[in-house]
Parts: structure tokens; sequence; C-alpha cells
């Protein structure tokens, strides 16, 4: 059955699952295909990575100029003229109308999980060799588009990587590229991701080495810096050459005051950990209710509550952060029905706190009722106000502390903490607003912040997810490497198995067949029994008077450890170094799946070193 669409003015016939964008997909992939073929085809894998990061560059530094301006355009129809001296009830609709609106988009259009876009993109290096499925590039963007755009609680820069990432890894599969170079262009994705969005090329490079962890080395170094550099300067060819954030500094940094800002590092290493901990817990939480509808409309409501309370909780917040650090924090209460009270300090204090637990539960319920974005800007967002709530208390005592130098220390303490990115916070903070004479305090609360959470929380939020399932590659190249082996791949399922019941004179046919010196003892439902090796039977193997009576039951002998079907290659390893075996069998719920040997393992670890090696 054949339908009709239009297009250009020209009628167009085809199936029904044929529609307008397959066929610009499909336009798309033939553009691809003659690019990957003109004038490349003679240029060496690192010449075709230096080329290709200036393309992921301008194509992500495009998506994040993009999705940035929508969001800033859609906020600002919805509220411009909303009253500052009285609170508005439509915060009660708009944050449950903009996570329906995505609900439906991602189920009936995307049809796919594209939430927490940081997590996903560090599960495709680890286990997906790096693919990102293609419809990322713009999902993502259209889905936080929504969200935020309506007033969801979250950031853009988690999608806004996400959809660099899978430009990155696009072209390099379009481009047959090996795994090395494809991780390498993911990161490249990112580093312009945040370079365009923020205008912060340096903010960029350090976020994919320290979140996405790739390998400091020229290789990648050189790729990042490209990317970077051209998805900043296309930034600041579209947008002109003002900083994220307004700021200027009426008070230098002084010396006399950095016990403030170890102070206000601790405090953001702290919060931290109940942000990271309790937006997982009521996420996750929010995720188990059913149906989908009523987990949406509990979501939309309880976060219109919280918005209509407290207005600075609408999107991302950078509207918020630039009233903290131009003096006007007082502002946060505007649209709200403690306007009346922005001018008193003691109540302020309270406000900013109970602002600060409402954000955690905001963000969460943004993303768990089915909302898309991130948690960076709401790090960013908290970080200010702990600097401001800091100061607000220092000031209240008699300590002249400027409240913008805390702000920005603060946020800069808190993405620390939260990410686990002390040299990103640095440097994001600094090219957001030109500050670099605060780079002291911002290194100072950064390496506090940093400290105080490591002990507390080892793994990042956005690494606790693959942590805990074993699946997240670090800097350690052993440690990445062995997360990127895979069991399924080194298991031999080749090695002749016998019966408990299997005689002597039996036996010693089998090893006559076989090219092993190990045989699997299973029974006749395939459950694992034991082992019997060659050299417990050498001695005895010639002895035909006992072929008839001596038994499998009796030769066997228990394996030292047992491995999983679906462990992970280093508790693989930890059973091998533990037990002294150089075989161990694989079992999956009491069945023999095959054996695993050390010399195979050393095998597939050299052939995957080589993927992380230099040219």
């Amino acid at each position: 059955m054949l339908c009709a669409f239009q297009k250009n003015g020209y009628v167009y016939y085809g199936k029904p699952a044929q529609s307008i964008a397959n066929w610009n997909m499909q336009h798309l992939k033939r553009i691809l295909h003659k690019a990957r073929t003109f004038r490349f085809s003679h240029l060496s894998e690192r010449e075709k990575l230096i080329a290709l990061s200036f393309v992921v560059g301008l194509l992500s530094g495009f998506a994040a100029i993009l999705l940035k301006n929508i969001i800033h355009i859609s906020s600002k129809f919805l509220t411009e003229d909303f009253d500052a001296l009285q609170e508005n009830y439509h915060y009660f609709l708009y944050p449950g109308i903009g996570i329906l609106l995505t609900y439906l988009f991602v189920k009936f259009v995307v049809k796919d999980d594209i939430s927490h876009g940081v997590t996903k993109v560090l599960e495709s290096i680890s286990r997906k060799k790096g693919y990102l499925r293609a419809h990322n590039m713009f999902t993502s963007i259209i889905s936080s588009t929504i969200t935020i755009g309506f007033g969801g609680s979250v950031g853009a820069e988690a999608p806004v990587v996400l959809t660099g990432s899978s430009i990155g890894s696009t072209i390099a599969r379009t481009f047959n590229l090996n795994y090395r170079t494809m991780t390498v262009l993911i990161g490249c994705g990112a580093a312009g991701a945040i370079a365009g969005i923020f205008k912060a090329p340096l903010a960029g490079i350090l976020f994919a080495i320290e979140v996405l962890m790739l390998d400091l080395t020229m290789a990648s170094l050189l790729p990042l810096m490209i990317s970077a550099a051209t998805s900043a300067s296309l930034a600041y060819f579209l947008m002109g050459s003002g900083h994220e954030l307004n700021f200027h500094i009426d008070q230098a940094f002084k010396v006399t005051n950095i016990h403030w800002y170890i102070l206000l590092g601790i405090f953001c290493g702290l919060f931290s950990i109940l942000f990271s901990r309790g937006n997982l817990l009521i996420e996750t939480s929010m995720k188990k209710i059913k149906p989908p509808l009523l987990r949406i409309a509990i979501g939309g409501l309880s976060l219109g509550g919280m918005i209509f309370l407290f207005p600075a909780l609408w999107g991302e917040g950078y509207f918020t952060i630039n009233q903290i650090v131009n003096d006007l924090g007082h502002h946060i209460v505007n649209n709200s029905l403690f306007f009346e009270y922005r001018d008193d300090k003691l109540v302020l204090i309270g406000l900013v706190a109970v602002i600060m637990l409402v954000k955690i539960v905001a963000t969460a319920a943004t993303n768990g009722a089915g909302g898309s974005g991130g948690i960076f800007a709401p790090t960013l967002f908290l970080g200010s106000l702990a600097g401001f709530l800091i100061s607000l208390i220092l000031n209240y005592n008699g300590e002249m502390v400027p409240a913008r130098n805390l702000a920005l220390a603060g946020m800069a303490g808190m993405m620390a903490a939260v990410m686990h990115s002390p040299m990103t916070a640095i440097f994001l903070i600094a090219e957001l607003t030109g500050g670099f004479a605060l780079l002291v305090p911002l290194m100072i609360t950064s390496a506090t912040a940093y400290l105080t959470v490591i002990p507390l929380e080892p793994h990042s939020i956005y690494h606790k997810r693959l942590a805990l399932k074993g699946d997240l590659i670090t800097h350690n190249k052993d440690k990445a490497v062995l997360t990127l082996l895979k069991l399924h791949n080194v298991i031999e399922k080749d090695l002749l198995t016998v019966r408990p019941e299997t005689t002597l004179g039996e036996l010693v046919s089998i090893i006559a067949k076989s090219r092993r010196n190990i045989f699997p003892v299973v029974d006749d439902l395939n459950n694992f029994k034991g082992i019997v090796s060659l050299d417990d039977v050498r001695e005895i193997m010639f002895e035909k008077e006992l072929y008839g009576s001596k038994r499998v039951s009796e030769l066997m002998v228990l394996s030292p450890e047992i491995i999983s079907h679906d462990e992970k290659m280093e508790a693989v390893m930890k059973k091998f170094n533990d037990s002294g075996a150089w075989n161990l069998p694989v079992v999956h719920n009491g069945k023999y799946v095959g054996f695993i040997s050390k010399s195979r393992i050393f095998n597939a670890y050299r052939e995957m070193l080589v993927n992380f090696s230099e040219e």
C-alpha cells in the first residue's frame, strides 16, 4: 500500500512507514557517504581525526547555540508579562505541560531512552564501543527545549553533551574509524558542546578529560582543542563577545578571607552529597510510579507548586545566578508570596536555605516525572546560592565578604564536588565571568569541596550508576581495558564434557580425542559438578584393570572458584589471583557454560590495549 505526501511542492509516493523525516535521514546518509569517499581515502587515521574534529566542533557548537537560544526565547515568551511584585498561578501549570509534551515526544516519536545524557555517553564508551544512535543528534535538543522552556528545573548541558557526542560517534562510524579514534571524537563533541553553550573552550576540554575520562595525550588533546576552539569561536561570532554572567570585580580577593572560602568549600562538599544521593533516590522512586500519566501528574503538579512558591526554581536558573553575582540576590523571592520579606536579612537567610533544599526535589521531580534535562545548571545554581547563603550569614554577623565573590566560588565548589571535576569547575567559572582575578579563591573552594566529598562519595553523580554495574572506565589504563573486555568474548566452549558415571576407560577414549587437558564434569541436565584434569588420571590411565570400575565421580575435584556468566572482568581477574588457578568454569544458574583461561584473557587484553596505544 502506498501513500502520498508533499515536499517542496512535489508529491511523493511511498510506503506508510516512509515519512519526510526518513527521507531526510536517507538523504543525510548519502551525503555522509559521499563525504567519506571524497578525498579522505588517502588520509591517515590521525589526519582524518584532525579534520573531523573541526567538523564535530562546528556542528556541536551550532547545536549548543541553537538549544540555548530556543530555551531562552520560549521561556521569555511564557513569563515576560509576569509581575515581579506578585505571585503568578501560571507557574502551577507550565512545568506539568512541558513534562507531558516531553513524555509524548519521547514515547511516540523518539521511542528510546534519552535521559541522563552524560551517563549515556559514558555507557556508550564503556559498553557499546562508542556507539550512540544517530537520533541523539537532535532528539535531546527537542526534548530538553520543551522541558526547560516550560520551566522544568533542570539544565540543558547534559542533553547538548549527548547531542555533541552523538555527532562525534555518528561521524566516526561514517568514516569507519577505530574505537580509540571514535572515543576521541565523542570527547570532541562533548567538549564542543560545553565550549559552545558557555563560550568556555578550556572548560570544554577539561570536561572531556575529567568527566568522560579521556586520556590526556597529544593524540586526544589536539583534536579536543580544535573542537572546543571552533565551537567557542562560532558562539562568539553568532552571540557576541559578552560573557554568560554579567560580572565585574569591585572587591579583589583578600588573603584574610581565605578561611571563609575554605568554609564554603566544606559546605559545598557536604551539601553535594545530599544533592547527589537525594536526587538519585527521589528520581528512582518517582520512576516506579505506574502508570506514566499518574507519574506525570504527580511530578508536574508538585514541581508547579514548588516553582509557584519559589519562582527562582524556574528553568535552568541562570537568571537567578545573574541576580546574585550582581548584588541583587534578594530579588530571588520576586514573583512569590515572600516578596515582602526580601529586605529582611534573617528571613532571607531562611528562604535561601529552603530554596536550596527544595531545588533537590525540583530537579529530581522534573527528570523522574518524564522531563529531559541534566544536573549541570542545577549544580551551578546551588553553588551560587551556597555562596550567597554564607555571605548573608557572615554579613549578618558583621563580616564584610563580597557576596558575588563567594557566589562564584560556591559555583566552582559545588561543581567540583558533585561532578568530581575541580579543574573544569575552576576554569568554567573563570571563563563564564571573565573573572580570572578570582582564580585563587576558585581554586581554594574547589579543592576543599573535592577533598571533602571524595572520602564520602567516591564516584560523581554521572559515574555512580556505571560504577555500581562495574562498567565505569577510568584513567587507570589497566582498569579501562578490563572494563572494555567482555566475558562472553573470552569464554572457551570447545572443551569435551564428561559425566560423573563415565568410566576410566571411556575417559581415556575422550582424552585421546581432545586437544585440551581439562574436562568439565556435568550431569544429564548440564549442571556443573566439577573438573577432571589430565594430571589427575595420568598415573592410572594405562591401568586397564581399572577401566571398568573407576568412575569420573571418584577422580573429579571441585573448582576453586566459579565464574558467573555476567561477571565483570575485574572481578574475574580477582578470582584468578585469589585462587591461583589458570582455568576456571563459567556457570549460569548452575548450568555449565564454558571455561575461561588466563592465557585467553591476556591475549584479549593485549589486543584491546592496542586500541589505547598511540600511533
